[in-house]
């Protein structure tokens, strides 16, 4: 399973993502826990699954 490191700017915000889907400027993220995380104002700007890499920008 390919699971993420997300990324707003140079920052990590979170780790083992495995869910993301962008909706009406906010970013919705899950972990292999099931745990959730809301990024508002934020967009889907890079998937990169070599780098197991997902990169967040503000909207």
């Amino acid at each position: 399973m390919c699971e993420f490191k997300v990324f707003l700017g140079d920052e990590e915000i979170m780790r083992d993502v495995i869910y993301a889907r962008e909706e009406g400027g906010k970013v919705i993220l899950r972990d292999v826990l099931g745990e959730t995380r809301i990024v508002e104002g934020a967009k889907i700007l890079e998937v990169d699954v070599s780098a197991v890499r997902l990169l967040l920008g503000k909207t």
